[in-house]
This record gives C-alpha cells, sequence and structure tokens, in this order.
C-alpha cells in the first residue's frame, strides 16, 4: 500500500509530465520528437512507461498545475524549454503558453525569452549553471 507522501510525489511527477503535454498539443500537433523528450523525462522522474503512455493516451485536456515553490516552477519551465525545442521548430502558440505559464507562476513573462536565448536551439545549460540561473530569474523577473 503506497503512503500519503508516495501518492502526493507520484501526483507531482505526473502534473509536471500534464504541464508538458499541454505545451506539445499547444500547436495542436504533438510531434514523435516531443513524445521521445516526454518519456525521457518521465523516467527521470521514475515513472514507468506504460504511466507516460496513460497520460499520452488520455483524450482531457491538460490545465496547468502550479508546482508550489519557485525551485520545482524553474525547473518546469526548465523542462518546458526543452519541449519547445524538442521538434526543431520554436512556434509562436508555444512562446505564448510558456509566457502565460510565466505569469501564473508571478513572474515577468521576458523571463520566456530570456529561457529561450540562454537555451539556444534546445541546449540546455549545465546543472551548476542551471542552479546560478534559477537565482537569476528569481531576483530579476519574479513579481511577487
Amino acid at each position: 500500500m503506497k503512503g500519503f507522501f508516495e501518492h502526493q510525489y507520484l501526483s507531482y511527477k505526473k502534473n509536471h509530465l500534464k504541464n508538458l503535454l499541454a505545451l506539445a498539443n499547444a500547436d495542436g500537433n504533438i510531434h514523435k520528437k516531443e513524445i521521445e523528450l516526454l518519456f525521457k523525462i518521465g523516467k527521470k522522474y521514475g515513472l514507468k512507461d506504460w504511466q507516460i503512455q496513460n497520460l499520452v493516451d488520455a483524450k482531457e485536456v491538460f490545465e496547468l498545475n502550479i508546482p508550489d515553490n519557485f525551485h520545482d516552477r524553474m525547473n518546469l519551465l526548465y523542462d518546458l524549454m526543452l519541449m519547445v525545442y524538442a521538434d526543431g521548430k520554436v512556434e509562436k502558440r508555444e512562446i505564448e503558453f510558456c509566457e502565460d505559464v510565466a505569469k501564473r507562476f508571478s513572474m515577468n513573462k521576458a523571463v520566456v525569452k530570456w529561457l529561450l536565448d540562454k537555451f539556444d536551439r534546445g541546449l540546455p545549460p549545465p546543472p551548476d549553471q542551471w542552479e546560478e540561473m534559477k537565482e537569476h530569474a528569481r531576483e530579476k523577473y519574479s513579481i511577487a
């Protein structure tokens, strides 16, 4: 039997992937590369293939789930940037989706342009640089 906290953490991981799926659907078409990235991220979070596939196959329209803290919000933005670049095309709807996410995170939407520049052609910053970038984003782009 799963404990309460295990269930909450599983929900957190699934919500993270649902947010990525919402972005992947922003242009009305989920690209094969976006699905591959979704599985890669899902596995990083310890989800099984069938759990990820169930989310992909779900016919529901996913609503944005806002993480509880700044650290988790920035990690979601990190994965959203990877998803934006996954199919090799940065589309206006994807950028608008990310800007809406930033606003809901109480951040200036300019953080999206900054992140797009930092993730040049989908190449993420190394982990130690990402930690510094999160602090920069907190200082420069947080509204609340």
